[in-house]
């Protein structure tokens, strides 16, 4: 996490789905999900395609 904000965690989320921090906007993408809990990443930044 950028802020060190703590996430309430969504039972409903899954691998992939992204999500922002309330605290700073920053987006945070679900990278695994287990009984354990959720681990997030930052998410990738969206790249243009030039016409691709």
């Amino acid at each position: 996490m950028v802020c060190d904000t703590d996430f309430e965690v969504d039972e409903a989320w899954e691998r992939g789905e992204v999500t922002e921090c309330a605290a700073c906007g920053q987006e945070h993408e679900v990278v695994e999900k287990s009984e354990a809990g959720v681990r997030l990443d930052l998410a990738p930044e969206v790249e243009e395609d030039w016409g691709e």
